[in-house]
């Protein structure tokens, strides 16, 4: 089964009853994703073993990540490359295959049955009787009024042994348990005393409120002819068809700019409390300083997790063979190699201190701590800039580089020789 999801596609592989364990159908399933879908598209894939029939499902992008082609499933598909790579791969670990050539014979059939009957009227008899079975059942008593209610509806009662009934217009006799288990005699007998009104409201089920999606295709204009193109542009030469005019936006794309980056600078005025160009140059200093103190900070915290990593590389091997070590614990003796290299590892741990958890808690901790210090380095060096920026402002371009700071100090110098006013 196919299922379309957005840009998904879901395929869905299910195993007869009592014939697979799930680490064998996980094993089927990934060999077939591999030589289905090879390394062009993404997939995950998951095994439920929570029904009597072992299945997974198979859920992968439809747009290829290695040149951008959308997955397309033509019809007969599933028999021409789909089921074959089942059946083969089936074969090879003993489990029961489909013959596509056979279910297609077996779907001809029943077609053609469903067709002989409806050209019968067989099933619009069927349908008709288990309904009036069904009134006189919830109306009845007992079984002989159950009989009686049918004889008031026109049926003819044949009793021997097995109850059978004729409705009107029909030639012949209908045995009632041809039309299912729960129309035999016994069941009749046993439904009169179970079923009422009452029973037929519990089993009812109340429609779910749900929301559905409306796709509408939209269809694109057709070209112009040769014709109409002559047409159309001799009614613009006239003046009858007037040219749309272009968007303007781009001729306030940079005063926009600079709008944003002097209201980010004035909002820097107005965080740090700055009135002077002296209050400026200090914020700059200390901005300067905080900056130094977050990376040495980083750095303390880069060359702290380094010396850790021979626990991470290790605690990295412990989790991938965290699978084969469960399934050892539960008896299976083929990942016995894998569990001397679990024990190894664990020892190898427990000699420096660490458990499992601990390395991985201490993983996640310098992760945390590496990742707040680098958003607060990103917000001073963000801050600083925006300072440089205002002071260099403040400079007049006539000044060279080389005597920007000396410049910076005579106007420090300037303004607190100035009176107040």
């Amino acid at each position: 089964m196919m299922l379309s999801i957005l840009e998904g596609k879901i395929l869905l592989f299910s195993f007869k009853e009592n014939e697979v364990n799930p680490d064998t159908a996980f094993e089927i399933t990934q060999k077939f994703v591999e030589e289905y879908l090879g390394k062009s598209y993404e997939a995950v894939f998951v095994v439920h073993d929570n029904t009597a029939h072992v299945h997974s499902h198979i859920v992968f992008n439809s747009v290829s990540f290695v040149d951008g082609k959308k997955y397309r499933y033509e019809k007969g598909d599933w028999a021409k490359y789909i089921q074959p790579i089942t059946n083969r791969l089936c074969q090879e670990y003993g489990l029961s295959i489909i013959d596509v050539d056979d279910e297609k014979k077996e779907r001809q059939h029943e077609s053609y049955k469903e067709w002989s009957e409806y050209r019968e009227g067989n099933f619009v008899w069927s349908d008709m009787i288990k309904r009036d079975l069904d009134a006189c059942i919830l109306q009845a008593k007992d079984y002989e009024e159950f009989l009686e209610l049918l004889s008031e509806k026109g049926y003819q009662i044949k009793q021997g042994k097995h109850l059978a009934i004729k409705p009107q217009g029909m030639t012949r006799f209908r045995r009632c348990k041809s039309l299912g288990d729960m129309y035999c005699e016994e069941a009749i007998r046993d439904r009169i005393v179970k079923e009422d009104i009452a029973f037929y409201k519990s089993k009812q089920d109340i429609p779910k409120v749900s929301i559905v999606k409306c796709r509408v295709k939209r269809y694109r204009r057709a070209g112009l002819s040769g014709l109409q193109k002559k047409h159309y542009a001799k009614l613009y030469r006239v003046g009858k068809l007037k040219k749309r005019p272009y968007s303007q936006v781009w001729k306030y794309r940079e005063d926009i700019r600079k709008m944003h980056k002097l209201q980010e600078q004035y909002l820097f005025l107005a965080r740090h409390n700055i009135h002077s160009a002296e209050e400026l140059v200090g914020t700059i200093a200390s901005l300067t300083d905080k900056k130094k103190e977050t990376s040495a900070e980083k750095s303390r915290i880069y060359k702290a997790r380094e010396r850790s990593m021979e626990l991470f590389t290790a605690a990295d091997e412990m989790e991938n063979l965290k699978p084969a070590e469960q399934s050892y614990r539960l008896g299976d003796i083929f990942f016995e190699d894998e569990h001397r290299k679990w024990v190894a590892l664990e020892q190898e741990l427990q000699a420096q201190g660490y458990s499992l958890e601990e390395v991985q808690a201490l993983r996640r901790h310098y992760k945390e701590e590496y990742s707040e210090v680098c958003a607060r380095e990103k917000v001073v060096c963000r801050e600083l800039n925006t300072g440089k920026a205002i002071l260099n402002s403040m400079i007049p371009d006539s000044i060279s580089d080389g005597r920007k700071t000396e410049y910076n100090r005579e106007i420090i110098r300037d303004r607190k020789e100035q009176p107040v006013r």
